[in-house]
């Protein structure tokens, strides 16, 4: 054990966890990463995320670290029993599957608290229980209809984020709500259900955006088309087809921008004598910015903006991160093993949460799990022996 371990401040919990695809792993992975022991629950044929192609191929091997594999059939009555032993040794039990899914094995809050009201339960959904809570909810499902993907696109042209936004933050927020549930759990001695859904994450999201409304009487318009709260906020072309983001937010900003550069006209220019005369004149200013800059290579603006404290970024594809600087220099990306498909058995870095405790990162003590890999280890810890396990087996209750 190092010493990262001996202060994570989950060890001892134990978590059950009915997940697949992301939100409901990422629950489970917040907290495990943070120290409790994880289990997966998995059908007996295996999670189907371990599978998935295309935009789902990192699925399992990201949210799936620090956790253990048990495979139960829960279709078998006896493989039913033993979800429910299991989930009596449990602190947090997890589930994202359909409302009333669980209910049919007795594996719902009701059921299981009844036995063990110290139990801890988090319920990952599409909805909050309401109007739509029987709707099947995909992220881009609620980006769509909560107006995220309306802000992300250009007008006419709603786009989903570029990652799994909504699954993301909602097994986020529901780890957010186990912790908090944990903490009244050491006043009051009891636990509660816990619930966070992919619609109200996402209208979480855009509620910035809604209260602009509420403010200014004057509808949010998509980002690509927004009228930019700051003047130089802006992706641009440089020498050679590159491009950079730069920005200059605040006057003093802009008067760095403009020396830096050796646009001293512009800072005297009194069209442009503060934040939001700039804004104002965003339509003659812009072009003019761009034609300047388009002389410049990347490399040498990243140089003058990066000596003169200015805001920039480099345009980053995800796959030339794992070469970043900063993040091989400070461990922000750690080794897991691949468990499925074409290149199991090899090892690839994967991004940690981007927090330290106590001065370092939450680290990679239990690779992804491989199919069932524990299910012989926490059978036997619910006091079955061999023989009973090899019956379970043959039934295929469990695998």
């Amino acid at each position: 054990m190092n010493n990262l371990d001996k202060k994570l401040p989950l060890e001892g919990l134990r978590v059950v966890e009915f997940t697949h695809m992301v939100m409901g792993p990422t629950c489970g992975m917040v907290l495990a990463d943070m120290g409790a022991e994880v289990i997966k629950v998995e059908p007996i044929e295996g999670d189907r995320t371990r599978h998935l192609l295309g935009s789902g191929a990192g699925f399992f091997p990201m949210f799936n670290r620090n956790k253990k594999s048990i495979l139960i059939n829960l279709q078998s009555p006896e493989g039913a029993e033993m979800a429910r032993r299991l989930c009596a040794t449990a602190d947090v039990v997890a589930e994202n599957f359909k409302p009333g899914s669980m209910v049919k094995y007795g594996l719902d809050y009701a059921s299981l608290s009844a036995t063990n009201p110290k139990l801890i339960y988090a319920s990952l959904k599409g909805f909050l229980p309401g109007p739509y809570d029987h709707r099947t909810a995909l992220d881009e499902v609620v980006q769509m209809m909560g107006g995220l993907a309306y802000m992300t696109g250009r007008p006419g042209d709603p786009l989903r984020a570029g990652t799994s936004v909504n699954d993301i933050m909602g097994g986020m927020f529901g780890a957010i709500g186990v912790l908090g549930a944990l903490i009244q759990r050491g006043i009051t001695g009891r636990g509660q259900e816990i619930q966070s859904a992919l619609f109200e994450n996402n209208v979480f999201l855009v509620g910035q955006h809604m209260l602009q409304y509420a403010i200014t009487g004057k509808a949010a318009e998509p980002m690509p088309n927004r009228i930019s709260a700051w003047a130089v906020y802006d992706v641009f072309t440089v020498k050679n087809g590159e491009q950079i983001f730069l920005a200059a937010v605040s006057d003093a900003q802009w008067a760095t921008f403009c020396d830096v550069l050796g646009f001293a006209d512009l800072k005297a220019d009194p069209r442009y004598g503060d934040n939001n005369a700039r804004v104002s004149q965003r339509d003659v200013m812009m072009p003019e910015l761009r034609r300047r800059l388009e002389v410049f290579t990347a490399a040498e603006l990243t140089a003058i903006f990066e000596k003169a404290g200015l805001p920039f970024a480099p345009i980053v594809k995800p796959e030339e991160l794992f070469d970043d600087p900063h993040l091989n220099a400070t461990g922000g990306l750690a080794e897991v093993r691949l468990t499925d498909g074409p290149k199991a058995g090899q090892t690839a870095r994967a991004a940690l949460f981007p927090f330290t405790m106590d001065g370092q990162r939450l680290g990679v003590r239990h690779q992804p799990p491989k199919q069932g890999e524990n299910t012989d280890e926490l059978l036997q810890g619910l006091g079955l022996n061999a023989a009973e396990i090899e019956r379970l087996r043959a039934a295929k209750a469990v695998a």
